[in-house]
């Protein structure tokens, strides 16, 4: 995200100019932007003229729209973000108070407003405006005939592609269609490969599978990238990984993440901390549960006692349109910083906030036992 300009007050009202540059940057906006804010962006809109013969006709014309946000919708697969309220802006064609969707692309530059900017919306414009903070694994998960490419990157894990290739049965004669239609199912893999990973930006490249199709496919990666002197995959492949998984869908992505190679390789980055949390949470809930809750009201009184060492929350909580709630948990985040703990703010989107969001949204680690706990009513 491209912060163009910036003129807020901390806890107070202002606003923040910027650009969406890629699609992780929409799902981004989608967490800074709340119902109750304010964002201006130019727009196109069907209007009426009169000719000069006395006839209507419609034109589309460009207008700079300031609408009050009521409602959002996130198109992950479109690379769009459509907000949805009232025009607060005077212009020629759309009255104040009437209705109008704004739609924020890629390279479209939008202007967001708060009355109050709270710990937690400068966090997350922070992460946005923070370039070393990127798409952290390249994964490829695949099975005989099917493979998916995703980026899981820093707050957001994108489907790239779908590859999709009818095998054969390998038996008698029909072994060389077999063969055949593989290796045409493994040239679409690769051309997908190429066109998605970017050693640049990702820390590894991940080849997973169920069965020996991960390492037959990295054969014919490396044995290609040799014949047609692939320069990014050749001077690369030590950041290649291969980890064996139950299928080739998207929740076999939690084995991904799961692997002790894949994670020494992103150790130092946010998905990797997230994912480790979570872990140890789960560890503590099956090995010493009075330190690990979960729920809104355990966590609270948890804190309440200075008890919480890691805080496990979903953004989730802060998209309610109680505005109320959503102050609540920004400071419950700041307060267990400001005491010493941890917090880990998880995306919705993301494999591991996926898991938390079963368990009501937010959990946590605790310093001390709470046996009492359970005693309290959800």
């Amino acid at each position: 995200m491209k912060i163009v300009r910036r003129d807020l007050v901390p806890d107070g009202p202002g606003s923040v100019k910027m650009v969406p540059e890629e699609a992780d940057d929409l799902w981004i906006a989608y967490n800074l932007i709340a119902e109750g804010d304010t964002v201006l962006a130019v727009t196109v809109r069907k209007v009426l003229r009169e000719t000069a013969s006395g006839e209507r006709d419609s034109e589309r014309v460009k207008l700079r729209l300031e609408v009050k946000v009521e409602t959002m919708e996130y198109d992950k697969e479109g690379s769009a973000l459509r907000i949805r309220g009232k025009n607060v802006l005077e212009n020629e064609y759309v009255k104040i108070g009437a209705f109008h969707t704004l739609e924020i692309e890629p390279h479209r530059p939008f202007v967001l407003r708060k009355e109050v900017w709270d710990s937690l919306a400068l966090e997350v414009l922070h992460q946005a405006s923070d370039p070393s903070a990127s798409a952290d694994l390249g994964v490829v998960l695949m099975q005989e005939g099917l493979a998916h490419i995703f980026l899981v990157g820093k707050s957001v894990t994108i489907t790239r592609s779908r590859i999709e290739t009818s095998i054969p049965r390998k038996h008698g004669p029909a072994v060389a269609g077999y063969d055949k239609a593989l290796n045409k199912f493994f040239e679409n893999v690769l051309k997908a490969f190429r066109q998605h990973i970017d050693f640049n930006v990702v820390r590894c490249a991940v080849i997973a599978s169920p069965g020996f199709t991960k390492d037959q496919f990295h054969r014919h990666l490396l044995l290609e990238a040799e014949r047609k002197q692939l320069r990014p995959i050749i001077e690369n492949k030590s950041r290649i990984v291969l980890v064996h998984t139950t299928s080739g869908y998207k929740h076999s992505l939690r084995e991904v993440l799961d692997a002790p190679n894949v994670m020494n390789m992103i150790k130092d980055t946010k998905a990797a901390k997230e994912v480790q949390a979570l872990k140890e949470f789960f560890s503590m809930l099956s090995n010493d549960s009075d330190r690990a809750c979960y729920g809104p009201k355990h966590v609270e009184v948890a804190h309440e006692r200075m008890a919480v060492q890691t805080l496990l929350i979903t953004d989730e909580l802060f998209r309610s349109s109680d505005i109320e709630a959503r102050q609540k948990y920004a400071n419950l985040v700041k307060s267990v910083k400001e005491s010493g703990g941890t917090a880990y703010i998880f995306s919705s989107m993301h494999v591991s906030g996926e898991q938390l969001a079963q368990l009501s949204g937010i959990a946590a680690i605790l310093r001390f036992p709470l046996p009492d706990l359970e005693d309290i009513e959800m």
